[in-house]
């Protein structure tokens, strides 16, 4: 295997990338002079040592200069509803609505979905993660599931649903998913602002 097919397997390691776009990758970076490429390989190299990941959240998020705090700004914040809870799969979902200013508490990144034929889900998702920080939880009355309506994505539903059942009757809290505002096959992370305000208003 020459360096032209090592460099387009691990673009293929990327979401939604296939082989062919693979390769464009590749012939991409030859086409651009040598200072393009040396400045993505010093980008990515800084990228691991100024991100870090929230003990908290799971969230990836920029590390102030000379601070040793591993919570990101969400968490921290004082200002953010810790009544509510949404678990989302990915840190762009995250993003999405945040970006969109029409929720107002805190998130938990589950790390995936849960595949419909899986019998090791414990270790694909942060399950007893989620689990322990519910149970540690002193305001909290709400779990928002916020997954893309896929089949995948309800069986994640469910599955985080049963798994969360026991702990959220036990400290009185609600468990909801995001309403009617969300096409079906829709990812979250691609919805706009209006339809992340319906799916959050139509929650149930």
């Amino acid at each position: 295997m020459d360096i032209i097919d090592k460099l387009s397997e691990i673009f293929k390691e990327f979401p939604g990338i296939g082989e062919r776009q693979a390769k464009r990758f590749v012939y991409f970076l030859m086409s651009r002079n040598p200072a393009y490429s040396e400045n993505l390989s010093i980008l990515i190299t800084e990228l691991k040592k100024e991100v870090g990941q929230c003990k908290e959240c799971f969230r990836f998020f920029i590390i102030k200069k000379n601070s040793k705090d591993k919570i990101c700004e969400i968490c921290a914040n004082a200002n953010t509803d810790s009544s509510t809870l949404m678990i989302v799969e990915k840190d762009s979902d995250l993003e999405s609505v945040k970006k969109s200013r029409v929720y107002h508490g805190k998130y938990f990144i589950l790390g995936g979905l849960v595949p419909i034929v899986e019998k090791t889900t414990k270790s694909r998702i942060r399950i007893e993660e989620l689990k322990q920080k519910i149970s540690s939880a002193k305001n909290l009355k709400e779990i928002i599931l916020a997954f893309s309506l896929s089949p995948q994505g309800d069986h994640t539903d469910s599955y985080v649903r049963e798994q969360l059942k026991a702990t959220a009757e036990k400290s009185s809290i609600k468990i909801s998913s995001l309403g009617k505002g969300l096409s079906t096959g829709t990812e979250l992370e691609y919805s706009d602002n209006d339809t992340l305000k319906n799916a959050l208003k139509n929650r149930q």
